[in-house]
């Protein structure tokens, strides 16, 4: 797209669907929304008409209203048809939560490798107790000594809180590959960042965006102790410029949060300017040695709570990971056994 040709994101649909309806967002695309029990309170389902049934993007996290709001779609505006066919964009529980449930009920579930594996692997992995590796990947990021006794004595989140249980066997996509859905032949392109392998699918003007590219909030990008050296920020920018090749203001994003909007290459740019314009300020932050939880006030525009201090320091070691990676900044293990971070 020319440089000189200004793009603006608009919103064609003011509103959401309310719980167990549903709105007509493309011919043969029905939009729906589940409740999260989180900060981010929903998701975006969209369910594809294949004539003899339909195709459902993504499931919304495993709870009893989200079943609930399930059932009454299903007997209500996809009464007379099966769900035979589950898209999983990525692994996160809140778009895995129901994929195994509508699996026992005969659906194909098709999905990348990597998000299958990671989803699989995470929902028969229950701890009762955090291990010591991931104890010790919080005190090297910084986390303080009240939280870190906190951590260690309560239970942890486990996935299988809000996944429900995923049998063996799904149908894979890749990059490159196509797929017919709704009448519409689609293209595969994978993103990184954000979830290793996450699936895209692309179709005239239309793209199934999961939370690769979502408007008005940037999709959270962190490290964690299964790789804690992990550069995934570096991955997201290059997806982000790697798709914007393919976008144009023409497209119809359906995102897995917020609202369908038009304007993707604009939006693309500012998920990459917002990164860019917070590694030149984290930079200049760490001219003096700086822990990762000092570096929040920095990348945050909000107060960092309990509720959210974990997202926030994940986020914050990517972005130093980033800086260290490209040689910006080293890193030293104080006493504490904390990293500091410091601008070469």
């Amino acid at each position: 797209m020319p440089d000189d040709i200004p793009v603006t994101i608009n919103f064609p649909h003011a509103e959401p669907p309310a719980h167990g309806e549903v709105t007509q967002v493309a011919d043969g695309i029905l939009w729906a929304r589940l409740p999260l029990p989180m900060v981010l309170n929903h998701v975006n389902i969209y369910i594809l008409d294949d004539g003899d049934g339909w195709t459902v993007v993504d499931a919304g996290i495993d709870t009893p209203t989200a079943r609930q709001i399930w059932e009454r779609l299903l007997s209500g505006p996809l009464a007379g048809k099966p769900v035979r066919r589950v898209v999983l964009t990525h692994h996160h529980p809140d778009h895995v939560g129901l994929v195994g449930w509508f699996q026992q009920r005969g659906a194909e579930l098709v999905t990348t490798r990597t998000a299958w594996l990671f989803a699989r692997m995470l929902t028969l992995d229950e701890q009762e107790t955090l291990p010591e590796q991931t104890l010790d990947f919080y005190a090297r990021a910084g986390m303080d000594a009240a939280r870190l006794d906190k951590r260690r004595t309560e239970r942890p989140f486990n996935f299988s809180d809000s996944v429900h249980p995923m049998p063996v066997g799904f149908t894979r996509i890749q990059q490159g590959d196509k797929i017919r859905i709704g009448g519409r032949d689609w293209d595969i392109h994978i993103g990184n960042g954000h979830a290793p392998e996450h699936a895209t699918l692309w179709s005239g003007d239309l793209i199934l965006a999961g939370d690769q590219i979502i408007p008005g909030i940037s999709s959270n990008i962190g490290v964690y102790a299964t790789e804690p050296d992990a550069d995934p920020l570096g991955e997201w920018i290059e997806s982000c410029q790697r798709l914007s090749d393919l976008a144009t203001p023409r497209h119809l994003a359906l995102p897995g949060h917020k609202l369908p909007f038009t304007g993707v290459p604009a939006r693309l740019r500012q998920l990459i300017d917002n990164h860019e314009n917070a590694l030149r300020r984290l930079l200049a932050f760490v001219a003096e040695p700086r822990r990762a939880p000092e570096c929040f006030p920095l990348l945050f525009k909000r107060t960092i709570d309990d509720a959210t201090f974990g997202l926030a320091l994940a986020e914050t070691v990517a972005h130093l990971n980033h800086l260290w990676h490209n040689g910006a900044v080293t890193r030293e293990l104080a006493e504490d056994g904390a990293w500091i971070w410091t601008a070469r």
